[in-house]
């Protein structure tokens, strides 16, 4: 089965509130025959964007390939949610890497949500960046961490836009009675993640990026130069970028083997009238929660409830993608039993065992960056300058984060769903305890 087409037709956006909401940009052809160019990017979703933006800025000639559409992936489907540092908190970094390399991983984090911002404002600026984040506690004894937390970012990172909340805080914030406290980052954000990606899309293409859709790449040849062919084409670069995250498929195995594919979703409700909006979520903030399948929400422009939770593993979505969501959606808001669903979609992210992304040289002209976990919009969007920083001879920074650790998952990629099922289902279980 092909993950590409398992849920989706071929050059087609799926149902989101975010296709119906955002004006695709100019379709653009197929690739066809011998084609030459100094990089190739395979996947036109939010890290390949910025790389072919950043390499374009530079003077080099890119070809930007994609399988379906400009962001069509899960660059245009996800909660469009903006968060603060990486996926792990910087306690764990510090664990894992060192004080000195978390340090220069928070800066590295801090800078891309700076970078998105500054994208989003410049060429997307319909996409509606619009600060704060809740953290959500739906178990109180999360609380004493979150302000622990909140201390050491102060105190060790000079980070001073965390407000912690108790529980009438956050009953106030959030109308919902699963939550025992929390907190809001106002160094975060949410945007409209679609426009955000038809925005750099369309300047990527002024700038003289050759895109090309409906381009499914079969095969990457390694060498100097290497050749990147598919049905229709083969393009000769000197050098190329993967960032095709969760629809890899097994293009690179390599890469495969430490990131893996899962699906999430979305759904949208029936427009609320403004002060039903403020009841649910206070001052257009968006929420996320403790759960370890996280539920996040948001409200849209036009006052829907945007809502995310539940996962599924393996190439196929869940046949009611409504009914999965809505279950979660009433735990949290039960006041909505009535409220309509108009949309719901899924979409396909990549997680790695250990949540940090995943930075890869796959050969010497050859680079990879995947896996961000649930955390890509800010992430993948730095990825991609790293990317070309790196292809432009400045390689420290792409290589600090390939040097950080990415398990491969237990069992090779035959056995790797089975052994997440049995792991998630723990975790579930756990979330109600």
């Amino acid at each position: 089965m092909d993950i590409l087409t398992a849920n989706d037709q071929i050059g087609k956006y799926p149902a989101s509130w975010y296709a119906d909401s955002a004006e695709a940009p100019v379709r653009h052809l197929e690739a066809v025959g011998a084609q030459k160019c100094d990089v190739c990017i395979v996947g036109a979703g939010f890290t390949g964007l910025s790389a072919a933006l950043h390499l374009a800025d530079r003077g080099y000639d890119v070809i930007l390939l994609d399988a379906h559409r400009v962001g069509w992936g899960a660059s245009g489907r996800n909660g469009g949610q903006v968060g603060t540092g990486l996926r792990l908190d910087q306690d764990e970094l510090e664990s894992l890497v060192g004080q000195t390399r978390a340090h220069a991983l928070w800066h590295l984090a801090r800078e891309s949500v700076a970078l998105t911002r500054t994208l989003s404002g410049i060429y997307a600026r319909d996409s509606d960046f619009t600060p704060g984040i809740i953290h959500a506690c739906h178990r109180a004894r999360f609380l004493p961490h979150v302000r622990a937390y909140a201390e050491k970012l102060e105190r060790d990172y000079d980070y001073r836009q965390i407000h912690v909340f108790d529980r009438e805080e956050m009953r106030h914030m959030v109308g919902s009675p699963a939550y025992y406290g929390g907190d809001i980052d106002m160094g975060g954000g949410h945007l409209h993640p679609l426009r955000y990606a038809f925005g750099l899309a369309q300047a990527a293409a002024a700038k003289g990026v050759r895109i090309h859709e409906c381009s499914k790449v079969t095969n990457i040849a390694r060498g100097d130069p290497a050749i990147v062919s598919t049905e229709k084409a083969k393009i000769t670069a000197r050098h190329v970028v993967v960032a095709c995250n969760g629809y890899l498929g097994g293009l690179e195995p390599r890469v495969a083997a430490r990131v893996m594919p899962i699906n999430n979703y979305i759904v949208a409700t029936e427009p609320m009238t403004p002060e039903a909006q403020e009841n649910l979520i206070r001052n257009n903030h968006a929420v996320a929660d403790t759960k370890f399948v996280v539920n996040y929400f948001r409200f849209s422009e036009d006052h829907r409830l945007l809502f995310g939770g539940a996962e599924s593993y393996g190439y196929r979505f869940s046949k009611d993608i409504a009914a999965l969501v809505r279950k979660p959606m009433l735990e949290i808001y039960p006041q909505l039993k009535d409220t309509k669903i108009t949309h719901a979609w899924g979409g396909t992210l990549a997680i790695t065992m250990n949540r940090m992304p995943h930075f890869e040289r796959l050969s010497g002209n050859i680079l990879s960056a995947s896996g961000y976990s649930g955390h890509g919009v800010a992430m993948a969007t730095m990825a991609g300058k790293l990317a070309a920083e790196a292809i432009a001879g400045q390689a420290e920074r792409f290589d600090m984060l390939a040097s950080v650790p990415t398990p491969r998952f237990p069992g090779g990629v035959a056995l790797r769903w089975p052994l997440l099922v049995a792991g998630m289902l723990w975790y579930s279980m756990r979330d109600k305890l």
